[in-house]
């Protein structure tokens, strides 16, 4: 009897070695931890990880015999940020024109992938991608989620939705001896709220994961002002209608008065920009729980860099009206309780640089903390990821990066970071072992 139990007790350590193997464990030891569903930080922690997913965290966990190790030990670790507006397809060259009559789809496909593992490198672990040409953001998504290319988890827009003349309409600006040829498919231009409902589900068509429409006009474009309302209530109401009616959500650019507050009634997600956002907008956007999402790192690279690139005078005069008023209401936004998720409008600026919006999220009203929230838990709670990612805590995905130094007194080492792992599998690691 004796004999069977010492048979049975080696067998079974034996198989656990094997489920371990099997199982790819990984531990980090971790100095610092940001806990942001607390608002805190932990101290001398352990992180148990199981192929993709955290099974456990705590300051004295056992390491599985045969684990992997990560010694993170005098580093801050946090959960993998997320910003909520990127165009990962693109960004501009050195020169307009250029890029707007010299350069094909294809031009744009072959580099996509390496604007992608620039953000996964900058920390970035997952982006929605808020609008993207000839469906190259389904493909660097599918591309990624099949394990082809290293790049952060996508969510995508594929065509924004754009009245006839509107931000997202390629001719305007433009002679209309020019033909602009293409699938007609391959486009959001649409009027009227039937027309409009045949884009949504052409969008969803095509694999896209949320709605986007261009409710006001834009500075990146040759239309007359920045922030003219373009879509009606009417409008407005069948996008968000159709979209839900597919399952998907809808991301408003909106940078007028007028047009954020029909965006609001009309029933979307989160405002994106939001320069001229007005006292009754922000307390509509409290009162229907609206995200909002402002780039307002933005104003600074636009001003900058894009004179030497050719844009525009007037797309650059437009930034003027803009730029320093959306980071004033972004603080009044704040200030007021208005609920906020990151977002860079990355393209505007190289990819790769997306951290850098944080110092701007705190020199404008949010805390150190605040703005690491906006980029983690609150993120994935506006993308509907947060039963999943957002955190560092038991049973989500070991989405977890770290950097050398403390965030929370110097928010700008966040635009270092150094270690990044993705679904438990590392692709960056400047720090442990």
């Amino acid at each position: 009897m004796k004999k069977q139990v010492l048979l049975w007790l080696a067998l079974f350590s034996i198989s656990c070695q094997a489920l371990q193997a099997q199982h790819k464990f990984k531990a980090i030891k971790a100095g610092k931890v940001i806990d942001v569903v607390q608002g805190k930080v932990l101290t001398n922690q352990i992180i148990l990880i199981d192929s993709t997913q955290i099974v456990d965290i705590g300051p004295s966990l056992a390491i599985p015999q045969g684990a992997e190790v990560i010694d993170l030990s005098t580093s801050t670790v946090l959960p993998g940020l997320m910003d909520c507006h990127t165009h990962l397809s693109g960004q501009p060259g050195d020169n307009y024109y250029e890029d707007m009559f010299r350069k094909t789809p294809i031009d744009a496909a072959v580099v996509a992938h390496l604007y992608a593992k620039r953000t996964l490198d900058a920390g970035f672990t997952m982006v929605r991608d808020l609008g993207g040409s000839n469906l190259i953001d389904v493909s660097l998504r599918n591309a990624i989620n099949a394990g082809t290319i290293p790049g952060p988890r996508m969510l995508v827009a594929t065509f924004a939705l754009s009245a006839t003349g509107g931000h997202g309409d390629p001719t305007t600006g433009f002679s209309p001896d020019l033909d602009f040829k293409g699938n007609k498919d391959y486009t959001g231009v649409a009027d009227g709220p039937e027309e409009i409902r045949k884009r949504v589900r052409n969008n969803v068509k095509y694999g896209a994961d949320w709605i986007k429409v261009l409710a006001t006009a834009g500075v990146l474009s040759e239309e007359g002002s920045a922030g003219a309302a373009l879509y009606s209530l009417d409008e407005l109401k069948a996008v968000v209608d159709e979209a839900h009616r597919w399952g998907r959500n809808v991301a408003a650019h909106a940078h007028g008065a007028e047009g954020i507050k029909l965006a609001i009634q009309a029933g979307v997600t989160s405002i994106e920009h939001g320069s001229l956002l007005d006292e009754e907008g922000i307390r509509m956007m409290k009162k229907n729980g609206t995200w909002l999402v402002a780039d307002i790192y933005d104003d600074d690279y636009i001003l900058s860099e894009y004179a030497k690139k050719g844009f525009p005078e007037k797309i650059l005069e437009k930034e003027r009206s803009v730029g320093r008023l959306q980071r004033e209401n972004f603080q009044k936004a704040v200030k007021a309780g208005v609920k906020v998720a990151y977002g860079t409008d990355a393209a505007v600026y190289p990819h790769g640089g997306n951290g850098k919006q944080f110092f701007y999220m705190v020199k404008f009203g949010l805390t150190p903390m605040q703005a690491i929230q906006s980029a983690t838990i609150n993120a994935a709670d506006l993308l509907a990821w947060k039963d999943r990612t957002g955190s560092i805590t038991k049973g989500k995905l070991a989405d977890i990066v770290a950097v050398q130094g403390d965030p929370l007194a110097d928010i700008t080492v966040l635009e270092k970071v150094k270690f990044v792992m993705k679904e438990g599998t590392v692709y960056k690691n400047e720090l442990g072992k």
